[in-house]
């Protein structure tokens, strides 16, 4: 059965659920067409916010998770893809981050699908290579996204997190369900 959803994107969402967050996947944006720097022929297609989570309980920027995963599986190097975006490499897989019709068409998709602007942007990647440091206080990505914060996950984390939290009831979700298999078998993703 094909999957609809990454699978770095599946544990963002068991690891988001089991906190509490309601998930949506997949949320288009671009810039608008009015906006003075746009440019039909590099701005026409969408990109897209791979996971929102949205908690009803908690308030302020942590009631909100908008997550961009990188399932590299070379690892994410935040320093290095930082000089990359710097020279100009590899903006567009960061447009939200570096370039402010993105930015601003990213932040509107977000007030769109949950009535706020405020919420914390997440990176989930597979592979962490380096500090988290880099990447979650890179000023210029801070004022991209209006000095909401920015969060950095690795798979280790969420699935460590969502394992410690299993029982042996049976798991809502495929992600869930396997996860418990691992537990049953003693396997742990913890640093230990």
């Amino acid at each position: 059965m094909p999957t609809k959803e990454d699978i770095l994107e599946q544990v963002v969402e068991e690891y988001l659920v089991h906190k509490g967050y309601l998930v949506q996947h997949n949320i288009k944006f671009r810039p608008r067409e009015s906006h003075p720097d746009f440019i039909r022929k590099k701005d026409s297609n969408h990109s897209d916010i791979d996971v929102i989570g949205y908690h009803p309980r908690l308030r302020g920027k942590q009631k909100v998770m908008a997550v961009s995963c990188k399932s590299w599986q070379s690892g994410f190097k935040p320093d290095y893809i930082i000089q990359n975006i710097e020279k100009d490499r590899i903006w567009k897989r960061f447009r939200e981050l570096t370039t402010p019709k993105w930015s601003e068409a990213f932040i509107k998709a977000i007030k769109d699908a949950t009535g706020t602007d405020n919420f914390t942007y997440v990176t989930a990647v597979a592979c962490l290579i380096g500090e988290k440091r880099a990447w979650e206080t890179h000023q210029p990505f801070h004022d991209a996204l209006s000095g909401n914060p920015i969060k950095i996950l690795t798979f280790q984390e969420m699935v460590g997190e969502i394992q410690d939290k299993l029982t042996t009831t049976l798991a809502a979700t495929e992600i869930g369900r396997m996860l418990q298999l691992f537990k049953a078998a003693n396997m742990k993703f913890t640093d230990e």
